[in-house]
């Protein structure tokens, strides 16, 4: 059985005078990738940003391994082992795309080996290797934010709708990056609307509504499951793409 790496217990955040989350229990295990799913709003956004302490929990905890992070700052959260990779991207347009990996990097310097990995599933990076990041096309800056991510072995990737506004063969490319992640041991939280993707690459799941975990279980039993699927998220597997 596997340990877990990330839990947390009872989170509430606010924002401003808004009460985003409402109590929200979650557990990523070790070499897992945990699909946060749920309707737009539903507070996945916040969940992640959370846990990356860039909105502080007003009530409740926020461990990882083993230790309180839930009043740490942001740096010191990525310092321990933890990447995010933000829904918009957060790539620096005015640097090249080289320039955009090598500050993923916490050595300075880029790992050729792990570098080669990644071209091998983003080959458009090694084409536009020299070229500004801000004159990508959306899927290219997905592509070499993932990248950033994954530039050095992290400990736990929080990554927010990967997929969104991706080509089809992207996000094959994409599915194959994470799946190899994850057999290398990676742990991966995972938010995603495309169910198809989070049944691919999924090994367990949360469903959020209204601030708050409405289902937890196995990846595998929601996606064979019809009558949950539309009951939580208003799909089946057959009409979403």
């Amino acid at each position: 059985m596997s340990e877990a790496l990330l839990t947390l217990s009872g989170v509430h955040t606010h924002i401003g005078r808004y009460h985003i989350l409402h109590g929200v229990d979650l557990v990523a295990l070790r070499g897992r990738t945990t699909m946060l799913l749920g309707r737009n709003g539903a507070g996945k956004t916040t969940t992640l940003r959370t846990i990356m302490g860039l909105w502080r929990a007003s009530a409740g905890a926020v461990n990882f391994a083993g230790a309180s992070i839930d009043r740490s700052a942001t740096p010191d959260i990525a310092r321990a082992g933890v990447a995010y990779v933000p829904e918009n991207m957060g790539v620096f347009g005015d640097l090249t795309v080289k320039e955009n990996m090598v500050l993923a990097a916490r050595a300075g310097a880029l790992d050729e080996q792990r570098l080669a990995w990644i071209f091998g599933f983003f080959p458009a990076l090694r084409k536009f290797w020299l070229s500004r990041a801000g004159l990508l096309s959306g899927g290219q800056k997905q592509m070499l934010a993932i990248a950033r991510a994954i530039a050095e072995d992290h400990k736990l990737l929080l990554i927010d709708e990967p997929t969104k506004g991706l080509a089809p063969a992207i996000v094959g490319a994409l599915i194959e990056a994470l799946t190899d992640l994850r057999r290398a041991g990676a742990t991966i939280v995972l938010v995603e609307q495309n169910f198809r993707v989070a049944q691919d690459i999924g090994d367990d799941v949360y469903v959020m509504e209204s601030g708050k975990i409405v289902h937890s279980g196995a990846m595998d039993a929601l996606a064979a499951d019809d009558e949950l699927q539309r009951r939580l998220l208003g799909l089946n597997l057959d009409s979403h793409q």
